[in-house]
């Protein structure tokens, strides 16, 4: 099958299956034969060749198919012993006879399956009329509207328009292409015709319009939401919309007002049809952007202390080029506070004429005024973000110009500051909400015990480290100047209120004697320490105080550390060089994107929490939180630019992408596709990745566009995005540049799933989980402490743990065999599985075979007379995923109740742990362990009734998509309908690979 010919419409996929191609054909015991396939040119029958049997047995007939099932959703494939080389795009299954067998074939790439799934499912629909069908409905929108557009340019009605004018039509629909593209292809068309002169005729346009504006993977999607018609109509769109992009409540009005909005053509508008170029619209528009809008605003808990939240940190603010001998401007500032930073750094000195200066100590950076940066940060602070500001003042300045920067701040900054000394009775920082357009000065202050107009305070300068020694550990030292001490003057002190400077010591220190309000500060090499010889400590200590962490001074070109080798410990404040672009910015701008864009993000639960254990190395699944597994398909690109400072000839580009998971060290994880040869237009590359995040929400999703034909420079385009603020179902993804512009035109077009890994997730944004066997079902265990009254109480858990562990598993086996049944892969939703099975439950004379009762919470399929016996099978399916969600329903409350009794039974021993395990005998080590198993327990315990929870909401989800699609497919039982299950709200958003059914040989 010639593959070089853009596939865009049905009839291209019935021409080129009559052409024929190679298929690999799946036998079961991992046999796989290479076959030519052909549809015979009356469209009666598909053949194959070579075959051992007669050619009147090596076919099957058109009008046997049942249908055709993209993906390894059948017996055969799901048994065969390669089924993990085959490529689940490259699959598709064909589905015939009263037997319901299966042909499984695997083409030699995902565009070749696609010509087929389209033009088979054509052929069913409509048999010997196929092309008859094509030909009269082919284009009309799309032709009447372009004949308008261009009979609206030839004004003198010449029946022909200057190719400068057509080019600049294309142009204008299509911004993303090059314009000697389009004039290339007009002069290809004329050199084809042998046409001569510039002039393009009104059906020449309409040709070029179609060849290049035609986007095949967009087409193949319409084919296969619109009943294999040309376009959308509103119920088609509604099930898209409803199904696959997990919109919620959406009606028909809905769908009208969002084809009135993108379909250019007037007879889709008023007819409430979506074409092609309408669908390619709206899945260009923001509308479907990756990023969920819900986070553009604020939209996370403002109100828990300051210390909850990671911020959003700049280090030397006022350098926009490296440490060492780069300058300093304001423009630093301005860029940061636009960026919505909320911690900047302020490296003061004495200057000149008794004017405090700002740069870099002990280097050969320049310098700019103090009062000018106050203006400045005056000016922008609350940019981008009203919540609060933390100035990092590091001060090496003299008693008397530390008075003028008082009064620069007073006067300048005014009643911003935010002065009020901290509450000794309370435990935790004040919130980022009770904190709204304040102003926090991070620095030393005299103590409580100075009475005197100034005193003296321990140096902290970052620049002096650039010459330090290695310690004996091979460890940067916290501080070369340990021991040196300056004045502070007691106005500067007294600017000072909850970020109070001070030196670290050790984490038991810590814990026993630093106050709330004191800050400090770590190198990162010895922060690198703590992380990796004490995570859990590093996390607990991080629950309570603010720390921040700083670049090595030996990054003297202003190189960037990873911010989440910090962030896992719950670090708050790491500290950026802003003027630095790569991957490390990209990530801090990438998860700062979040939450508004606030400059504040608020940390997982598991990190905030008095009582929970997680350290930040974890290789394996974290204690009370429950995996999820992300499926991306990466479906094509659009408009990749050359990279900046490529040295090759020419335009062409060969790229390839990587889509990198960045968390916790357990879902760091990088996966590429294969490279396009010369095509940064339009590359098609239909592959499919999986990744289990563990954490999720701490996990970053990263899109990098590469070119594999490279001179200097390999970069085309990037995006960062928190794994939480995905939106699921189709979407594009917008590329950046390596400074973070955003790159014109050019995205990615992606597919991206959520499922479970065994239940649980955010019951409104996560899908149905991957089917775990009996036989390896793991039960959550909780530790010993050998203090028995506390063991005994935990022990009392372990059969609910057990009993819902049971209850989760059971539901989420059955859903997934019915899926399988229904011809779905396990990231489907049920209200998918309802459409897919649908066609089946009716007889050739459309009456049902099976109808639903919809007057129970929990529908009951209802056989309508005699029925196939694979229909049986899926009725019996149906029937056991219906009997565990009732009884995961009807359990849960009470299970949930008895592992949350444990857990609190368990709490009351919290507050005097220590004593009860030092009267037991416990000592030093094993008492340690001890307390450290308490906490492990009581994580085990809130993640497991957290699970049971979320299990429940998403049983009473699957209750109501059944509902749904039922009354959408017309399958309900005459007069039986729950009023009291509204329409559903779209929780599960997964979809598919594709859609399909049965299953044979």
């Amino acid at each position: 099958m010639p593959t070089e010919k853009k596939i865009s419409s049905a009839s291209d996929c019935i021409n080129a299956m009559v052409e024929g191609s190679e298929l690999k054909k799946i036998r079961s015991n991992s046999r796989v034969y290479h076959r030519y396939f052909l549809l015979d040119a009356d469209m009666q029958s598909l053949r194959w060749e070579p075959s051992k049997k007669d050619s009147e047995k090596a076919k099957i007939d058109i009008k046997s198919i049942k249908e055709v099932r993209t993906g390894k959703n059948t017996d055969i494939f799901r048994s065969n012993g390669i089924y993990d080389q085959i490529s689940e795009d490259c699959a598709f299954s064909i589905i015939y006879g009263e037997n319901y067998e299966s042909l499984d074939l695997v083409a030699n790439s995902a565009d070749i399956a696609n010509v087929w799934v389209t033009g088979l499912r054509y052929l069913i629909s409509y048999g010997k009329h196929t092309l008859d069908m094509i030909e009269s409905t082919q284009d009309n929108m799309r032709t009447s509207w372009l004949s308008q557009m261009f009979s609206e340019s030839d004004v003198d009605n010449l029946g022909h328009i200057p190719l400068c004018t057509a080019v600049q039509f294309i142009k204008d629909l299509n911004p993303g292409l090059k314009t000697n593209k389009i004039e290339l292809k007009f002069k290809e068309l004329h050199r084809s015709k042998e046409k001569t002169g510039t002039e393009v005729t009104k059906e020449e346009f309409i040709e070029v319009f179609h060849e290049l504006c035609t986007r095949p993977e967009i087409y193949f999607l319409l084919v296969q939401f619109s009943s294999n018609k040309e376009f959308l109509d509103t119920k088609d769109l509604m099930m898209f919309l409803e199904a696959e992009q997990g919109m919620a409540h959406v009606t028909e009005e809905i769908s009208l007002e969002i084809i009135q909005k993108y379909e250019p053509a007037k007879e889709g508008q008023e007819k409430g049809w979506l074409s092609i170029d309408g669908f390619t619209n709206y899945l260009t528009s923001p509308d479907c952007h990756i990023f969920d809008p819900e986070h553009k605003k604020v939209c996370q808990d403002m109100k828990q202390p300051l210390s909850h939240y990671f911020i959003n940190s700049s280090h030397n603010t006022y350098l926009i080029e490296d440490q060492f001998r780069g300058p300093s401007d304001i423009t630093g500032y301005i860029r940061a506070l636009k960026m919505g930073c909320r911690s900047v750094e302020l490296d003061v000195w004495d200057g000149p004429d008794n004017e405090p200066v700002i740069y870099t100590g002990h280097t050969m950076t320049s310098q700019i005024v103090f009062r000018s940066v106050i203006d400045i940060i005056n000016k922008y602070a609350f940019f981008a973000s009203e919540y609060p500001l933390i100035l990092c003042l590091e001060n090496h300045c003299s008693i008397k110009q530390q008075k003028v920067m008082v009064q620069h701040m007073k006067k300048i900054l005014g009643d911003k500051l935010h002065t009020q000394s901290p509450n000794i009775e309370d435990s935790y920082l004040p919130s980022p909400e009770s904190l709204k357009g304040k102003i926090l000065i991070k620095a030393k202050k005299l103590s409580s015990n100075c009475s005197g107009l100034e005193g003296d305070v321990t140096d902290e300068d970052e620049g002096a480290e650039m010459s330090q020694r290695v310690g004996k550990e091979g460890v940067e030292q916290q501080n070369s100047l340990t021991g040196k001490r300056f004045q502070l003057c007691k106005e500067l002190s007294e600017l000072v209120s909850i970020c109070k400077s001070v030196q670290f010591k050790e984490f038991q220190v810590s814990f026993q004697l630093q106050k709330y309000w004191e800050v400090c500060s770590f190198n990162e090499v010895l922060a690198s320490k703590y992380a990796n010889e004490n995570p859990g400590d590093f996390v607990n200590y991080n629950k309570r105080f603010l720390a921040r962490v700083f670049p090595s001074p030996m990054r003297i070109d202003s190189s960037n550390m990873n911010p989440q080798d910090f962030w896992k410990c719950g670090c708050q404040i790491v500290a950026m060089n802003f003027q630095t672009p790569g991957l490390m910015m990209d990530l801090n701008i990438g998860w700062f994107r979040q939450n508004g864009n606030c400059g504040y993000v608020l940390r997982p639960a598991i990190m905030r929490e008095e009582v929970s254990f997680f350290s930040a190395n974890t290789k394996d699944t974290v204690p009370g939180v429950s995996p999820q597994l992300l499926h991306i398909k990466i479906i094509s690109g659009q408009n990749f630019p050359k990279p900046k400072g490529s040295g090759a000839k020419g335009d062409v580009v060969d790229p390839y992408v990587y889509v990198e998971i960045h968390g916790i060290p357990a879902d760091c994880a990088e996966q590429r596709t294969k490279t396009m040869h010369q095509n940064g237009d339009n590359p098609i590359f239909d592959e499919s990745f999986e990744f289990q995040i563990n954490l999720p929400e701490l996990a970053m999703v990263r899109f990098v566009v590469l070119d594999d034909d490279y001179i200097g420079d390999e970069f085309i385009g990037q995006y960062t995005i928190p794994f939480e603020c995905l939106q699921t179902g189709y979407r594009h993804v917008p590329l950046q540049s390596l400074t973070g512009e955003m790159l014109a035109h050019a995205s990615l077009f992606v597919h991206v799933a959520i499922t479970n890994r065994r239940g649980g997730g955010k019951p409104h944004k996560r899908g149905l989980s991957v089917r775990k066997g009996k036989k390896s079902r793991e039960y959550a265990s909780v530790r010993t402490l050998w203090i028995k009254t506390i063991d005994e109480v935990f022990k009392n858990a372990l059969q609910p743990i057990r009993d819902a562990t049971d209850l989760r598993e059971n539901m989420q086996n059955a859903v997934v065999s019915f899926k399988e049944l229904c011809g779905l892969s396990p990231v489907a939703n049920l209200m998918q599985c309802i459409l897919a099975v649908s066609t089946r439950l009716v007889g050739p004379d459309n009456t049902p075979l099976v109808v639903l009762n919809l007057n129970d919470q929990y529908p009951t399929m209802e056989l309508q007379g005699i029925v196939p016996e694979v229909l049986k099978k899926i009725v019996t399916a149906y029937d056991m995923m219906i009997q565990t969600i009732r009884t995961l329903v009807e359990n849960t409350d009470s299970l949930y109740e008895k592992i949350v009794q444990c857990q609190k039974a368990a709490m009351e021993f919290h507050e005097n742990l220590h004593n009860i395990g030092a009267r037991e005998g416990l000592k030093e080590r094993k008492l340690q362990k001890s307390v450290e198993s308490f906490t492990w327990n009581i994580t085990i315990l809130k993640g497991q009734a957290d699970l049971l929870k979320y299990a429940k909401n998403e049983a009473l989800e699957n209750l109501k998509q059944i509902h749904y699609a039922t009354l959408s497919c017309g399958l309900n039982k005459p007069g039986t309908e729950n009023t009291e299950i509204s329409k559903p709200r779209r929780s599960l958003e997964v979809i598919p690979e594709k859609a399909g059914d049965e299953n044979g040989e």
